[in-house]
């Protein structure tokens, strides 16, 4: 009997929040790889905020999900099946799987991972994406120096962990902000952040500011919303702000209610010579060998730790999914499809 390949595909469009009737799990049979291509089949799924925006109909940087197909997302997995000289029965690669069993490619965006030097896991976490995102938007546009101050929220998850884990590298003092009291002292405990605030604390803004006498020299944005309003009168003169995400944004259907904060904002662009600068990684792939030298080499040497959370069963993506756009996941949030061969 030929294996199975569950898929999860985008049912319908959410309005505001997504919901489990966005999605459909469908089994059809594992595709066979025709010439020039080979299967993978996929181990870890890697869920990730941006893919929120690829479920609407807006347009973006990127294509949209189309309704009634595959989600899409990046993983893990082995191929199994091969008819391409590049990739031989066995590779363990990192590649657009999709939310799925098994895929098909032609080698187009694969990487090849090698299990003898770091866990598969890590090639759609923190020697992937999310650490490419972290190094790249720190090094390059953050441009930290000895004895600044960085700030970075979301501080406990792929991204920001990895940001502040390299400003302290580089000599600054780093100021995380996360979600819970748990979050905040593994923040500072294991990854050795100056300070972790939960943005929860009705006095989180007086917080912020006493762990910021100095004030801020950089602030990596992914999140928006409240932090960000607390963060603004801390920008110090020609600070620098890395923008990759907005999570906080992601589900609204309408502008915020409220105080309108952009005359505030522009004010302090312009007085104080903000920097403000998004980016999206994807265009940035050519920083990828120097990435991986110097973040593998940091996790060797014990400098850069970094956490994963593995949701078993692609099953329980959908919810998983919907738990990461509210914060609920703590590190890099993954899925583990099938069984691991290389972990111990």
């Amino acid at each position: 009997m030929s294996a199975m390949n569950k898929q999860i595909l985008l049912k319908s469009r959410p309005v505001g929040e997504p919901t489990a009737d966005n999605f459909q799990l469908v089994e059809t049979p594992a595709p066979t790889p025709g010439p020039g291509q080979f299967r993978v089949k996929v181990i870890y799924m890697s869920l990730d905020p941006y893919m929120r925006g690829r479920m609407g109909a807006e347009k973006s940087y990127a294509a949209n999900a189309e309704l009634g197909q595959v989600m899409v997302g990046g993983g893990v997995g082995v191929v199994e099946d091969s008819n391409n000289d590049q990739f031989k029965t066995g590779d363990y690669v990192m590649c657009g799987t999709g939310w799925q069993s098994y895929c098909l490619s032609d080698g187009t965006g694969v990487m090849k991972l090698n299990p003898d030097q770091a866990p598969i896991s890590t090639g759609v976490g923190v020697l992937g994406m999310p650490g490419l995102t972290a190094y790249y938007g720190l090094l390059e546009i953050g441009k930290p120096q000895a004895g600044e101050t960085v700030v970075v929220a979301a501080a406990s998850g792929a991204v920001g962990s990895v940001v502040g884990q390299i400003a302290r590298i580089k000599g600054c003092r780093a100021i995380g902000i996360a979600g819970s009291a748990e979050k905040c002292a593994f923040v500072v405990d294991e990854l050795g952040f100056d300070a972790c605030l939960n943005y929860k604390d009705a006095d989180f803004k007086e917080k912020l500011a006493a762990a910021c006498p100095d004030g801020i020299d950089v602030y990596f944005e992914n999140v928006g919303g409240k932090v960000f309003e607390a963060v603004l009168p801390l920008l110090n003169d020609d600070s620098r702000m890395p923008v990759c995400g907005l999570i906080s944004q992601y589900n609204m259907t309408d502008l915020p209610q409220g105080t309108n904060m952009l005359p505030a904002l522009m004010r302090s662009v312009l007085t104080h010579r903000i920097l403000i600068q998004g980016f999206i990684i994807s265009y940035h792939f050519h920083h990828l060998p120097a990435f991986l030298k110097d973040v593998s080499g940091w996790i060797r040497e014990g400098k850069l730790k970094y956490r994963e959370d593995i949701v078993e069963g692609i099953e329980k993506a959908p919810e998983a999914f919907m738990g990461l756009l509210k914060g609920k996941n703590f590190g890099k949030l993954l899925v583990r499809v099938s069984d691991d061969p290389t972990r111990k």
